[in-house]
């Protein structure tokens, strides 16, 4: 059901709402951080509501005068004191600092912001210590179905009961049309006709209205043009010279201008775990676009294209689709309280395992992703080889594919079909 290209589906239950209550027990100052239009002043609006609170929203320009004129009264009043988008007036941390002075108390302020908290020019050690930061990610599979995914738990706990119980099959047209949807709020209500305009207005708004709070760059016109390069390269590790020169830029400038985008939480650095492993650990980070959706309209890639089976787009489609599950895998992680540092692994060998999680206990779980639905010898080798090197230290590896049956295939490895990440795995 379509209104003005817009579907119309229930609201939608968000996992971090619980989380952002825990932590406002735990910190004086809670913030919730990412992407422009990904949910945050939605999620502030419900814990506003329960509290029963205002909100000060600071993307409001007359809000954002009176603010600015007075910092420190527009950090008093009942906790938890809720102000969207609080980059654009900075000096509300030198005054909630201030506050914090007179008076320590936990859950007192609950911020949002479209830009990295430790990317703000001025103001952010205020807050040392204080703050807990947490981001907002775009909706995962299992919220957009309404489910409570346990994949990610149960992989770090339970391999066992990942495989115990048999599921429906996805076929790869629908693996496909959710890799392209994404989970950006306001894309996965769209039609398809528009979301492709959704991208285009959502990028030219979020560089022209939250760069500037970053930093005076003088060529803002070169944004989407670096974005663009740098989308080319997601599921793969970050070359941002590569970048640079095919978007006629100088690369000292581009590594400035890639750390921007960053900070807006467009693109994200995995970096390279276990580099006292081996001596041949690569230490390049790999790049990997927020949400699949963005990456998908800026790369040209439709269900339609697919279903063409399009030269370009299935080209191009695997490391979309590594972006994609990868990028489920991370939301799940951070709802986990058990995580210790995320990254890829990679030899110069040409090992390499698209996702490692280590947990606080020092154990490791290592996740494979291919958009094929065949098992080999070569698909396994990064598990096998990360597996051999850490020893009792490895809990389990998955090879995470569009197959259909869960099951051991070698010691502590275990082939998974990637739907499980969206499903109820407990029996």
């Amino acid at each position: 059901m379509a209104y003005a290209g817009v579907m119309l589906i229930p609201p939608i239950d968000r996992r971090i709402l619980s989380i952002v209550e825990e932590r406002l027990a735990e910190a004086p100052v809670v913030v919730l951080q990412g992407a422009r239009s990904v949910g945050k002043s939605t999620v502030l609006a419900e814990l506003a509501r329960r509290h029963d609170v205002e909100i000060t929203d600071l993307d409001d320009v007359v809000v954002r005068a009176r603010v600015q004129a007075s910092a420190s009264d527009a950090v008093l009043g009942p906790s938890p004191v809720c102000i969207d988008e609080h980059q654009h007036v900075p000096e509300l941390l030198q005054a909630i600092k201030a506050e914090l002075n007179r008076r320590h108390a936990n859950g007192r302020w609950l911020l949002t912001g479209s830009a990295s908290f430790w990317a703000m020019p001025r103001g952010t050690q205020a807050l040392t210590g204080r703050i807990h930061l947490l981001e907002v990610m775009p909706f995962s599979q299992g919220e957009l179905n309404g489910v409570h995914e346990d994949f990610f738990d149960l992989a770090l706990a339970d391999p066992a009961a990942l495989v115990a119980a048999r599921r429906p099959v996805t076929e790869r047209d629908e693996y496909e049309r959710r890799a392209c949807r994404g989970g950006m709020p306001l894309a996965v209500r769209a039609t398809d006709r528009r979301r492709a305009n959704f991208y285009r207005s959502y990028l030219s708004t979020s560089l022209a209205r939250d760069v500037l709070d970053l930093s005076r760059v003088r060529q803002i016109n070169v944004l989407p043009r670096l974005m663009e390069r740098l989308t080319a390269q997601t599921g793969q590790v970050l070359n941002v010279v590569k970048a640079a020169t095919a978007a006629g830029i100088e690369p000292r400038s581009a590594d400035n201008y890639t750390r921007l985008l960053e900070a807006l939480f467009l693109i994200r650095r995995l970096p390279a775990w276990g580099r006292t492993l081996r001596s041949r650990t690569a230490h390049s980070p790999k790049l990997h676009v927020v949400d699949s959706g963005l990456a998908a309209y800026l790369l040209g890639i439709t269900p339609e294209k697919l279903a063409r089976r399009s030269p370009s787009a299935l080209a191009e489609f695997g490391h979309l689709f590594e972006t994609f599950v990868v990028g489920e895998l991370l939301k799940q992680a951070s709802w986990s309280d058990d995580v210790r540092e995320l990254g890829h692994w990679r030899t110069h060998d040409g090992e390499e395992v698209d996702l490692v999680a280590e947990t606080l206990d020092g154990t490791v779980v290592g996740f494979e992703i291919k958009a094929g639905r065949e098992v080999d010898t070569k698909s396994l080798r990064g598990l096998i080889a990360l597996r051999n090197s850490l020893g009792d230290q490895f809990r389990a590896g998955y090879f995470l594919n569009t197959g259909s049956e869960a099951y051991l295939i070698d010691d502590r490895i275990h082939v998974c079909p990637i739907d499980r990440l969206w499903q109820t795995n407990r029996t």
